[in-house]
């Protein structure tokens, strides 16, 4: 079985978010990237465990980005890739994203194609369900356990306040959330071995972008607490009211 696996870079957690050229722009200095949390603890690891179980499985990483995405791809790969490909853009438009990863998709002929839910940068959750229409497959997201028997699926997905249960053949595209693996982290023999594991790096196709970001906003910063005695139950309802205008 072969498995693509779509990791992406964002900012670290505890990154200090600033923004540059009038708010048109991320500034980027000084910024911390990691693996993309749910690529690389739920998308990457469960692959990596369905290769421990049928070790014919191979793991393919791809990535849309610059020539700063190699170190996580470096990393990817230490936690258990076999290869990588990394396409040579810059872009924030998703259908432009997943155009060049259905790309790639498409000419390696793989069974499974697993995505993070998210970035947890932009939280657009798109790239999956086109990566999937681009490439006419099933795409079953938000999926919480994987298991697989011959070329038949079986996913546990989230839903409103409850889950279902999602057979379909391969091949198949998958978005994965909390609940699909476990983190790892890399160990040295792992590490040490990422360093030879081939990392291709290839031109974008030709497509044109679907949107373009025009600013970027900082959330507001947040009120001071009011305390209200709990001998005077009419100030808070009042506050309630007037300010937090509940009712």
């Amino acid at each position: 079985m072969k498995i693509l696996v779509c990791i992406s870079k964002t900012p670290d957690t505890t990154a200090k978010i600033a923004f540059a050229d009038n708010n048109t722009k991320f500034a980027s200095d000084g910024v911390q990237w990691i693996i993309n949390p749910y690529d690389e603890w739920y998308a990457l690891v469960r692959a990596i465990e369905l290769k421990e179980v049928d070790a014919t499985t191979s793991i393919s990483l791809v990535t849309v980005g610059g020539a700063e995405a190699d170190p996580i791809i470096r990393k990817a790969l230490a936690l258990g890739g076999d290869d990588a490909i990394r396409i040579n853009a810059d872009s924030h438009d998703s259908y432009y994203i997943a155009s060049q990863i259905a790309a790639v998709a498409k000419e390696g002929g793989y069974d499974l194609i697993f995505t993070g839910k998210e970035t947890i940068d932009y939280n657009g959750s798109s790239i999956g369900g086109m990566v999937a229409e681009l490439l006419d497959l099933p795409y079953i997201s938000l999926a919480t356990k994987f298991d697989i028997a011959g070329t038949t699926a079986t996913v546990v997905r989230e839903i409103e306040a409850g889950k279902e249960t999602n057979q379909a053949n391969l091949p198949l595209v998958v978005s994965c959330q909390k609940g699909m693996a476990e983190q790892r982290i890399p160990n040295m023999k792992g590490i040490m071995g990422a360093r030879t594991k081939p990392l291709k790096v290839v031109e974008p196709i030709t497509i044109d972008a679907l949107t373009t970001l025009a600013s970027f906003d900082l959330p507001l910063a947040k009120a001071g607490v009011k305390l209200v005695s709990a001998d005077t139950p009419e100030e808070l309802v009042r506050l309630l009211h007037e300010e937090a205008k509940v009712f």
